[in-house]
């Protein structure tokens, strides 16, 4: 028997009653099939986030397993804004969104490549100083009105990031580039999501290049100099200080210049392995929308509305269908994590938990969009705004110079520019 659709009575019953959370587990496999290697994200040092943990076996008793991190809470995050916003440029959600042009015929070359910034891709989202440094017809950002009203922002005035930004309110952010610095208003991820493989064992990868070249270490030392390809092995040549030509790289290997063969090894040049990938039981994607955070924020309208508590169960109800969104959205995207580490599997059902019960419910895409159709139409009716029409921004001029700098400092540090 399949699962009943959500509706928004529902939603606004869970928002309104002791729904803690809403949770969606579903169960993946290496998309090379049971055997195959995956590669999860490696940290400082070449490092796999490996632990154990507790799981429950078929018959209820609790086991130890080990396990390795595949996508974090913050990539899966960052995942989920992607697909909001690929929603949004597709035309099959609408929701309000602040960018930074950086495409106006008059920037450099340079600066134009950098193309549109959104808050649903800057680091730390509408808080980023990419937006504080930007122009809002021809005023700092944080000196408009919408800057100085998301500077008031707090959660018990959650009102301002609701009708400039709803989805900080759904992944969290913390002001901290703003007037107020570390005092800035902070607001908790009300979305988690990440993906562990569980059974994991740990294999080995070798490193090697076969140069078609034939190019030998012995007896050659790589000098730099002025012009062609930058480098040369005749010291009459060479670019000279303190009288003595000056090496390419650090020991004027003709490795410094990507070239000659690296011998097949399962280790670095530092005696550490490789890092070599696992192979899995499973994966499993754990993704939690609490609707206690969203119940803690509370949205002010001043002399627009005499019924908070219905303001405030409107604003909560709108978010959390934009965070289903976000999951049923995520979820036609697939989960193509990395180079070697593409996953796949039925999603899971949706469930409602608190107190101890649990109730499951269906959603897909198509039906998540109605669905926060639905609320914003509520919303605005409760005197909430939801505009629809991106919020656009332009890069102030001391920014443009600063990334023109950084770029073309970059460039002459690059190899044959010494």
């Amino acid at each position: 028997m399949s699962n009943p659709v959500l509706t928004l009575s529902d939603l606004k019953s869970a928002i309104a009653g002791n729904v803690a959370a809403i949770r969606r587990i579903t169960k993946l496999q290496p998309a090379g099939g049971d055997g195959d290697k995956v590669f999860p994200p490696t940290y400082e040092g070449g490092e796999y986030a490996i632990e154990e943990r507790h799981v429950r076996t078929a018959d209820g008793a609790m086991q130890t397993v080990p396990t390795v991190l595949l996508d974090s809470v913050q990539s899966q995050a960052n995942r989920l804004e992607l697909a909001l916003l690929g929603a949004y440029r597709k035309g099959r959600l609408k929701f309000p969104l602040l960018s930074v042009d950086f495409t106006a015929k008059e920037f450099d070359p340079i600066i134009r490549e950098i193309g549109r910034i959104s808050s649903l891709e800057a680091p730390h989202r509408i808080a980023d100083a990419i937006f504080r440094d930007s122009l809002l017809e021809g005023k700092p950002f944080r000196k408009s009105s919408p800057g100085l009203k998301f500077t008031a922002a707090k959660p018990g005035n959650a009102t301002p990031l609701f009708e400039l930004c709803p989805t900080a309110l759904v992944f969290g952010v913390w002001d901290s580039t703003g007037p107020k610095g570390g005092l800035g208003a902070k607001f908790q991820r009300a979305l988690v999501s990440e993906i562990v493989g569980f059974g994991a064992l740990p294999g080995v990868r070798p490193a090697s290049r076969i140069d078609p070249l034939q190019i030998e270490k012995e007896g050659v030392i790589v000098y730099c100099k002025d012009g062609g390809a930058g480098y040369t092995t005749d010291p009459k040549e060479a670019r000279k200080k303190d009288g003595e030509p000056i090496k390419y790289g650090k020991e004027g290997k003709p490795s410094e210049l990507v070239h000659g063969n690296i011998t097949p090894s399962f280790r670095d040049k530092d005696g550490n392995l490789n890092p070599g990938g696992f192979t899995l039981e499973y994966a499993i994607q754990t993704t939690v929308l609490s609707l206690a955070a969203l119940r803690r924020l509370v949205f002010p309208l001043g002399s627009r509305s005499s019924n908070q508590d219905a303001v405030d169960r409107a604003a909560q109800t709108t978010l959390a269908a934009l965070a289903l969104a976000a999951i049923c959205f995520h979820g036609e995207d697939g989960h193509d994590l990395r180079s070697r580490c593409v996953l796949d599997g039925k999603p899971g059902p949706f469930e409602m938990i608190g107190q101890g019960e649990s109730r499951s419910f269906a959603l897909n895409a198509d039906q998540a969009a109605q669905l926060l159709d639905d609320a914003v139409a509520e919303a605005i009716g409760a005197g909430l705004d939801w505009p629809t029409k991106e919020l656009t921004l332009t890069p102030c001029p001391e920014l443009i110079n600063l990334i023109l700098k950084s770029r073309n400092k970059a460039a002459a540090a690059a190899p044959g520019t010494v």
